[in-house]
């Protein structure tokens, strides 16, 4: 593996004896298919073992391409012990695979795991046991969904981009990189037989002077003795070259006796053979293939072993859904007033009796389910989802909304929705415009939010209020700039057209002069189902109105409604109570 400027290499590790056996069936075929190639090399072979897990086109693709990906898998048995992990994907670390599942387990996202443990030893350089919770825990389902999220499946890389025998790097198939292998291994064994020959032809002409100085001693002797410049009468006299007088001249005294010539003779023979054999593959282009097929093979046997990851083709590992390992139980989501969530497990807390920070109060509260979305909305008509499962506990203070979205700038979170998606929903603007909508259309995944009621020009969207039934009165309540003169005004929910988005029609009959310099605004809306009740709120007071009560109250939409009893006019919020069973 390796990178340079503007190019890279990945080029996974291979079986030895798989490589040379391709090799030997090139040098055979020389115009030999990819395929039938890949019949000696089946794909990648990892020094740790585990599976390789890729369909065969994509290997296919890898060797005829020279580039593409592969999927390698830990392998793991069951014993009494539990999930015993005994091979792990090359280059992953065990600790690491650990960390993984640990962190799963600390998020409650293994609940079906009970312990984790790292075994291994000298004996068994990988062992990691995964204990189960009991024997009908799916072991199947566990290990597909840990493959799909940790380490102990991974995916590498395959680019096989080499420096050519041109010198230039160039992304090659299996084919070609074989082949041009091949030939630069036949070139380097010519180099190494020429360079052998060379050394054999050189000895055999030394020893040829050698033997004519033996032959000849006595006179070769008196020669050295007699001469002030013997080399060149020993080269006259015998028909000699430079380098074979040389020789004859640094002869030791001891390499005088008889059986010297002997030796001579012996290895005079030995090396005229092996010059022959030489010449004889030099001469032979089979012959030095043949040669270099042999010496591949051996190498193969002395320094190969077996493969050690199989190929086995499996189906995509694919991860738990995250709400098959949630319990489905109640939940009561709480907003505060500076935008901080929670969520209290069940539905009989009351979220006013909750600590909040300095300067924070109670905002609103909506039950639901824990696997249900909750839709948060701000004051400029978008609407935001968590799951409700991954609130923060109510145990604590909560968090932040804005660190979990990005509202605009100035934005401020007015309520929160929740339960069936089906659930009609009642949202509105200061300006007393309005419609309802389906809760399953209020829900997104941008954390930018989705744009769903659009205020007025110098308009707020007010907290939005729940739809019990199509029998229930629709309760706005609008108050002065001064909070003196509150007005209530109820009448059919059926009288608001339903719409996924958009500014909505005329709920409450604010004058358009007064509207835009916000000198009357909706204070609060409700939605009443019949049997139930509406809390009118003045600051920490309270008063209650039956829905039988409601009638003094009731006109058409987009009326001005009826002034509210005197010292409840600054009027602050108002809240639907559900009819008691």
């Amino acid at each position: 593996t390796g990178i340079a400027v503007g190019m890279a290499t990945d080029i996974p590790p291979h079986n030895l004896r798989e490589v040379a056996n391709a090799c030997l069936h090139l040098l055979q075929e020389p115009e030999a298919s990819t395929r039938s190639l890949m019949k000696f090399i089946k794909g990648p072979d990892l020094p740790t073992g585990a599976e390789i897990v890729s369909p065969r086109s994509d290997l296919v693709d890898i060797y005829e391409k020279g580039n593409g990906s592969f999927k390698a898998r830990a392998t793991y048995v069951e014993d009494e012990d539990g999930i015993v992990i005994e091979a792990l994907p090359w280059q992953t670390s065990g600790s690491k695979v650990l960390e993984q599942i640990a962190e799963q387990m600390r998020s409650k996202k293994l609940p079906m795991v009970e312990d984790l443990r790292d075994e291994s030893d000298h004996e068994h350089p990988t062992r990691l046991v995964i204990v189960p919770k009991g024997r009908k825990v799916d072991t199947t389902q566990l290990m597909a969904h840990l493959f799909a999220t940790t380490d102990l499946e991974r995916n590498y890389r395959v680019n096989l981009n080499v420096i050519g025998l041109d010198g230039r790097p160039k992304v090659m198939g299996l084919r070609e990189i074989l082949g041009q292998w091949l030939e630069f291994r036949i070139g380097t064994v010519r180099r190494r037989l020429d360079w052998r020959l060379e050394k054999v032809l050189a000895r055999l002409h030394i020893l040829e002077g050698l033997l004519a100085a033996y032959l000849n001693l006595d006179e070769v002797i008196r020669i050295i003795r007699r001469e002030d410049e013997p080399k060149p009468v020993l080269m006259q006299r015998f028909a000699l070259t430079e380098i074979q007088a040389d020789a004859i001249l640094d002869t030791k005294l001891r390499h005088l006796a008889k059986l010297e010539e002997m030796k001579i003779r012996g290895e005079q023979a030995e090396l005229a053979t092996e010059r022959d054999e030489l010449q004889g593959i030099l001469g032979s282009e089979t012959r030095l293939r043949k040669l270099v097929g042999e010496e591949l093979q051996a190498d193969a046997e002395k320094y190969g072993d077996a493969r050690r990851s199989k190929i086995v083709e499996r189906e995509a590992a694919q991860a738990i859904d995250e709400t098959a390992l949630i319990a489905n139980e109640p939940v009561t989501v709480v907003l505060s007033s500076g935008g901080w969530m929670r969520a209290a497990k069940g539905h009989e807390i009351d979220p006013r009796s909750l600590q909040y920070k300095s300067g924070d109060a109670f905002q609103a509260a909506v039950r639901g389910m824990s696997l249900q979305p909750a839709v948060f909305l701000d004051t400029t008509g978008r609407t935001y989802c968590l799951p409700a499962h991954t609130l923060p506990s109510a145990r604590g203070l909560g968090e932040p909304l804005v660190g979990r979205f990005n509202p605009p700038d100035g934005a401020r979170f007015t309520g929160v929705m929740m339960g069936d998606p089906e659930g009609l929903w009642l949202l509105a603007s200061d300006a007393g415009y309005g419609f309802t909508a389906r809760l399953k259309d209020l829900i997104t995944d941008r954390k930018a939010g989705k744009t769903v009621l659009n205020p007025p020009e110098n308009s707020l969207a007010v907290m939005p209020a729940f739809v019990p039934s199509a029998k229930s009165l629709v309760c706005i309540a609008v108050v002065d700039a001064d909070g003196e003169n509150g007005r209530l005004l109820t009448f059919p929910v059926s009288e608001v057209p339903e719409m996924p988005r958009g500014k909505g029609n005329k709920l409450f009959n604010i004058p358009s002069a007064l509207a835009a310099e916000r000198a009357e605004l909706v204070a609060g809306i409700a939605v009443v189902a019949p049997g139930g009740s509406l809390v009118v709120y003045n600051g920490e007071r309270s008063k209650t109105y039956a829905f039988s009560e409601l009638k003094e109250y009731q006109g058409a939409r987009a009326q001005r409604g009826a002034v509210l009893t005197r010292g409840w006019r600054a009027v602050t919020r108002l809240e639907a109570i559900a009819p008691t069973e």
